[in-house]
């Protein structure tokens, strides 16, 4: 698969996804989520794939939603966009296969959903996240039903109500990644892990996440509806609206 927003490579058993929108700094805009959830689609859909790995070119990882797109949507526009992100969460839960997360560079608000969603992240120790949402008015509604389950509480109590950014190191310490490594040093680690994944049957792969998972995959069924309600009412603020048009003037 190759598209101007995301580029699927396959190397045996292992699927490389790529988030390749460097020049929106790989924002969720509606063809990101949309040909992402496509790819992993895909590749839930290839006998032969046994991990997933997610990736993104350029400096930036995932800059989260994509504020031009959300400045003029309208409130029907903004209800479905909602309700992509959220089943993009879904799709990679509840993926048969493993999937890996390289956090190379910089990711905020729906992009560490995606992390979260993963079921392995590898991070940067420069690499930095936030989750800001906060600060345009919003709450973190349908990036929860991923993020909340990994941190503790009183952490997320912090990060999400601060918006306060963290690096790669911090975000390992609270468990909202696996591990964090020197930049130079990811690949290696990643290629480790892809092979100690690849080493076991698909029966128990697939067995084994779809019980880690059961849980958030239950999380999202439970409160999606609410959390993509809250959620598009949000984005359709006044109060956010105005941050949007603030931060895009920039």
């Amino acid at each position: 698969m190759s598209d101007d927003s995301v580029r699927t490579t396959h190397d045996g058993a292992v699927r490389t996804i790529t988030l390749a929108s460097p020049a929106n700094r790989n924002a969720l805009s509606r063809a990101m989520v949309t040909q992402l959830s496509e790819a992993l689609r895909a590749a839930d859909q290839d006998d032969a794939a046994l991990v997933v790995v997610l990736r993104a070119d350029g400096p930036v990882f995932c800059a989260g939603a994509d504020l031009k797109e959300a400045a003029t949507a309208d409130a029907d526009a903004q209800a479905a966009a909602s309700r992509r992100m959220l089943a993009l969460f879904r799709t990679i839960v509840s993926l048969s296969v493993p999937v890996i997360a390289r956090v190379h560079a910089p990711v905020r608000a729906g992009g560490i959903g995606i992390v979260a969603a993963c079921d392995i992240a590898v991070a940067a120790t420069d690499a930095t996240f936030a989750l800001g949402e906060v600060r345009l008015g919003l709450a973190p509604a349908i990036i929860s039903t991923v993020v909340v389950p990994r941190l503790p509480d009183r952490v997320a109590s912090h990060l999400l109500l601060s918006g306060e950014t963290f690096d790669g190191t911090r975000a390992a310490e609270i468990g909202l990644v696996t591990m964090a490594v020197d930049a130079d040093e990811i690949d290696s680690e990643i290629a480790a892990i892809v092979e100690a994944v690849t080493a076991s049957p698909a029966q128990g792969l697939r067995a084994t996440k779809q019980l880690l998972n059961r849980p958030l995959v239950d999380r999202i069924d439970r409160d999606g509806n609410e959390m993509t309600a809250l959620s598009a009412r949000l984005f359709q603020s006044d109060i956010a609206q105005e941050r949007f048009r603030r931060f895009l003037d920039r």
